[in-house]
């Protein structure tokens, strides 16, 4: 494999295709949030495809996240081989859904000697349930691979002191900045995985780019920045938002 030179890039691709190219250990760290597959639905038992319903539907807007049970926890599982082919720590943040919950759970027995711990981020307000007798969603789940020394709980490089940072992360959610994308990262997520988990000049990546918050976070705190992002509407916002000046849209974002 030749080697791959170009960061502080983003690409508009699958991000398998982008894993193709990335050498084995080339990244430091991996921040990303998956479409939920939000459109998967369940009826008399059975998995189906439900009509796409915008305001219900997944962070991506011309994405019709409905993918088979099946396929989405292969695809997943895949995804994650690549990173941790390429990556040492990965940070995989999930909602459980009806659409994902049986790959994920899937997924944690598959990869059970990869995951090095589980964080999980309490947005502090509950997201109402579609159905009744349906739990209210107030959490989402940030699931920490690790290839260096997954046996341990212990993040042997990362720089936060003793006894300084909790499993459970009371962070808001991530304010809208695209019309068609209502499910953004928050930045203050995005910064306290960076600023505890790696150091500067390291490499983050994200898969599942959307609008760039996770390169434009680890360029704001002096990290080289890669990332995937499948839809061009959304690759064209992000690049977009890396290429406006951190002063100014630090104003925009205020406003």
């Amino acid at each position: 494999m030749s080697k791959f030179t170009d960061l502080n890039k983003i690409y508009n691709e699958d991000c398998l295709e982008t894993l193709s190219r990335i050498p084995d250990d080339y990244i430091d760290l991996v921040i990303t949030s998956p479409p939920y597959n939000m459109n998967l639905r369940i009826r008399n038992g059975e998995y189906t495809s439900r009509q796409i319903v915008k305001e219900f539907s997944s962070k991506y807007d011309g994405f019709d996240d409905n993918l088979p049970i099946d396929d989405f926890y292969k695809h997943h599982s895949q995804i994650i081989k690549e990173l941790l082919r390429t990556s040492n720590l990965i940070f995989y943040v999930i909602q459980i859904v009806t659409g994902s919950k049986r790959a994920f759970f899937k997924i944690i027995g598959d990869f059970n000697e990869n995951l090095k711990d589980i964080i999980i981020w309490d947005k502090g307000v509950a997201q109402p349930a579609m159905q009744k007798q349906v739990l209210n969603r107030q959490s989402e789940i940030i699931l920490v691979f690790e290839k260096d020394y997954p046996i341990s709980r212990q993040f042997r490089s990362a720089p936060f002191e003793r006894g300084k940072l909790n499993d459970v992360w009371n962070i808001s959610r991530g304010k809208k900045l695209n019309k068609d994308h209502g499910a953004v990262f928050p930045e203050e997520l995005v910064e306290k995985i960076i600023t505890n988990f790696s150091n500067k000049k390291d490499v983050v990546y994200d898969p599942f780019l959307g609008t760039g918050t996770t390169a434009f976070v680890a360029k704001k705190l002096g990290r080289n920045y890669l990332g995937s992002e499948l839809l061009e509407s959304y690759f064209n916002f992000a690049q977009e938002r890396l290429d406006t000046d951190i002063s100014e849209q630090l104003d925009l974002l205020e406003k």
